[in-house]
């Protein structure tokens, strides 16, 4: 139940400004970034692409803890971005789709494919996961977004740099990490069960 009358107006009013912010976006994206547009087709290459690599390169008989883990990754990296276009740190010129505010190329393929594959990796050649986790974020963060800004496909504001970025990137992966080895544990421990002589 709403408690006030102002509650409502409160909702109402930001119901409507939403749907005023989609609007524009959907406009934005007909003019500037459409199916037509060079920024759109590199950014239908990059959602494509991972998941073809990650078709061909996934190990199979470990595919359902990488698709776990990946999916955090996605999960959180997609609050991450969508709260920082939100707040104005960051934007993204060429989207996919223009309902959804962040990267989909990024959010949901490009980055949890990479974090995927490294994380198989040392699974599968018994590495530190954090090592080479790390070793990651710092190629996306000061090789990879400055690449991507230059080339017009990422846009800085508000004070944001690529050392925030970065430390996003390590909050994502132990956070990610973190979340999966509690599923191990409670997949690898067995309840008690209660046997009555």
């Amino acid at each position: 139940m709403f408690s006030s009358e102002k509650q409502v107006e409160a909702l109402e009013k930001l119901t409507t400004l939403t749907e005023k912010l989609t609007q524009s976006q959907v406009e934005y994206w007909t003019l500037y970034s459409h199916m037509n547009t060079w920024g759109f087709k590199v950014v239908l290459l990059m959602f494509i692409i991972p998941l073809i690599a990650l078709y061909f390169l996934i190990d199979r008989k470990n595919m359902l803890l990488l698709g776990f883990y990946g999916m955090n990754i996605h999960v959180w990296f997609s609050y991450i971005n969508v709260s920082g276009v939100r707040q104005g740190f960051f934007s993204y010129p060429f989207e996919l789709i223009p309902f959804i505010p962040g990267n989909l190329a990024l959010d949901a393929t490009l980055i949890p494919v990479l974090f995927m594959l490294v994380y198989q990796w040392t699974i599968n050649h018994k590495k530190n996961y954090y090592v080479y986790s790390i070793a990651l974020s710092i190629v996306l963060s000061f090789i990879f977004k400055p690449l991507l800004v230059h080339f017009g496909f990422f846009i800085l504001h508000k004070g944001m740099n690529y050392v925030y970025i970065f430390l996003l990137y390590c909050v994502i992966l132990i956070f990610s990490k973190l979340i999966t080895n509690v599923f191990l544990k409670m997949q690898n421990t067995r309840p008690r069960t209660n046997v009555n002589p």
